[in-house]
């Protein structure tokens, strides 16, 4: 047997040849790219889920003038008066130098209060304005909506299981 040339062994192999009547393997047949590994994959799909529901979302709070993270913390503080900015933190997972800009900003939109703790002299619990509470209202109803409408294609059994898997995912 002989070897095989440098030049052989430099190329790259070449990809097989597809045929024009071969189905792709793949959700998306009109471009006819086979993303199946890609689908097996929980993160792709993640992604691809909240891209799509994200990309709703901003059009929907653009008039609020609120990105994901904004409302989060707002509902947040709706849902838990007097919360403390550490506790927000650890419930969203922001690291603290990242959301002493957001306390501010909310702040200086008036949407926010910060009074004194009850029981820590240190923190400061916060509250929402009455302006803030207004446009969280309006806000959340918007998010019910939503959801609603980009999960349309899920039975609410369905939806339910999703988001308690997901959960599952990022939960300790």
């Amino acid at each position: 047997m002989s070897e095989p040339s440098v030049a052989n062994t430099l190329r790259r192999p070449r990809s097989p040849r597809k045929t024009a009547t071969a189905a792709p393997t793949t959700a998306d047949s009109d471009t006819g790219i086979d993303t199946s590994y890609l689908e097996s994959l929980l993160g792709y799909n993640a992604r691809r889920a909240a891209l799509a529901v994200i990309g709703v979302f901003l059009q929907r709070m653009a008039p609020f003038g609120l990105r994901p993270v904004d409302f989060s913390v707002l509902t947040l503080i709706a849902h838990n008066p007097g919360i403390t900015s550490r506790q927000v933190c650890a419930a969203l997972d922001i690291l603290p130098p990242n959301l002493v800009g957001m306390i501010k900003s909310l702040d200086k939109r008036g949407l926010i209060e910060r009074r004194p703790h009850p029981t820590d002299r240190r923190a400061q619990g916060l509250h929402l304005s009455p302006t803030g509470k207004k446009l969280q209202k309006s806000a959340q109803a918007t998010a019910t909506q939503l959801e609603i409408d980009v999960a349309s294609r899920l039975t609410a059994k369905e939806l339910d299981t999703l988001k308690t898997l997901l959960s599952r995912v990022y939960r300790p």
